[in-house]
């Protein structure tokens, strides 16, 4: 899995090197412009699903196509954990930059083959075979993607604002999934619904695919973290058994990470969906209450990182699981009746702002964690493997329980599983007092 030569040739020498406060900001900018144009890849699939699933799942009605495209929408995450391990094991014995590089070449690739393959009327089931085809490479890439983007700026930064600049993982992840949205609100004022049910749908493939190329390019800028430089033993053993010494790390990422990261789906990249499906907006009025919620939800990522610096995870953790918890049901509920887009942007702004106490710092609290020799598949591995869970699951399981006619036991599942989060919260160290980072 080695990248060639010519792509990685001076990281060597400039990592070697004193980093300067210049040269960790354009690093960290390098590898933050790359995890956006990877998640606008992953996040365009979700914001133009109502208009492709059609081409791809001709038969059924609207629900029955919304579950076909969440099905595959799932399946992409099953790929999450091999990219975890794949990339994880890579990062930790060849480097943060090359593995970083590699995965933005898959998610190229996957985003290709989503803009060029032909409808169901065309080529029958070829179609959802090569669209699943694409959102397997696409998983692999955000798989590896996420552990290695999230160990790469927690190393990157400085100890005093480590919270701060990591938590510019989740604005770039953020910001691909706005981008994504924005060119959906574009796309809806420049073509007709017709144009972009036929072909309209494929130009934001086509963006994602050359942005990529974009991404690749900057990251042959990027320097290597020191943690990883100095490293001078190459373990003794394989890397899988040494992060099986570390199970209470591996569970506190699991614990940690289920009810963060279904609420975060649960309140993006499907709350577009419920607001057509269960509310009743038009497609044009939910994508911007998204943009606008999206936008803000995107703000406030540095500001509660750099709050963690100041009073530690663990606190800003626990506001995240006793909140969430306590309002789940009660803004859910609502949202369901609410008959103004002013109403359900005070709704999902009130619920982003809670998760925001899991989003802004979850990367480098599971960086913290573990030590330099396993850190970026100790991040990668279990985080993906809980997503892919729960995470990736979201949607489907939402319109299921829809389908059924029991929309409000979604509500209850997405409580259940923070309240399981909070239990982690409330028994685990702070890794701003704890960080394995500072012991490298």
């Amino acid at each position: 899995m080695d990248i060639p030569n010519s792509l990685s040739k001076g990281s060597a020498d400039a990592s070697t090197k004193e980093k300067t406060t210049g040269s960790r900001l354009k690093s960290i900018f390098s590898g933050s412009v790359g995890n956006l144009v990877e998640w606008y890849d992953w996040y365009v699939y979700a914001a133009f699903s109502l208009y492709f699933a059609k081409s791809f799942f001709p038969q059924g009605d609207t629900t029955a196509q919304l579950l076909n495209t969440a099905a595959i929408f799932a399946v992409g995450f099953l790929m999450r954990p091999i990219g975890g391990w794949l990339m994880g094991i890579y990062a930790d014995r060849k480097g943060r930059k090359a593995a970083l590089m590699i995965s933005v070449l898959l998610m190229c690739f996957g985003s290709l083959i989503i803009a060029l393959t032909p409808s169901y009327e065309i080529i029958g089931v070829g179609a959802p075979i090569l669209l699943i085809f694409a959102r397997l490479l696409q998983g692999l890439s955000v798989g590896g993607e996420y552990g290695t983007s999230a160990t790469y700026l927690s190393e990157m930064a400085t100890k005093e604002r480590r919270g701060f600049f990591s938590s510019f993982q989740y604005v770039t992840l953020i910001s691909g999934q706005l981008i994504a949205l924005a060119v959906l609100i574009i796309l809806q004022q420049t073509l007709t619904t017709e144009q972009l049910y036929a072909w309209g749908w494929r130009i934001p493939f086509v963006i994602g695919a050359l942005c990529a190329v974009v991404a690749l390019y900057l990251r042959r800028g990027m320097e290597e973290t020191e943690s990883f430089t100095k490293k001078k033993e190459k373990p003794k053993e394989s890397l899988m058994r040494t992060l099986m010494r570390h199970p209470k790390e591996l569970m506190t990422v699991v614990g940690l990470t289920m009810g963060g990261t279904l609420a975060f789906y649960t309140y993006t990249t499907y709350m577009q969906k419920y607001l057509v499906n269960t509310v009743g907006m038009s497609i044009s009025d939910s994508t911007t209450v998204s943009a606008a919620t999206l936008f803000l939800f995107m703000c406030i990522q540095p500001l509660v990182g750099a709050l963690s610096d100041k009073i530690g995870r663990r606190p800003i953790l626990i506001a995240f699981g006793v909140l969430g918890t306590l309002f789940t049901v009660p803004i859910l509920t609502t949202l369901h009746t609410v008959q103004s887009w002013w109403g359900a942007f005070f709704l999902i702004m009130a619920a982003l702002i809670i998760v925001s106490g899991y989003t802004s710092i979850n990367a480098v609290v599971k960086a913290e964690l573990f030590p330099t020799e396993i850190r970026a598949l100790g991040v990668g591995l279990p985080y993906a493997l809980t997503v892919s869970v729960f995470g990736g699951t979201a949607e489907y399981i939402a319109l299921w329980f829809k389908s059924i006619g029991m929309e409000t036991g979604y509500y209850w599942y997405v409580t259940a599983c923070i309240a399981v989060s909070l239990l982690v919260y409330v028994f685990m160290k702070d890794t701003r007092k704890h960080s394995r980072i500072d012991a490298d």
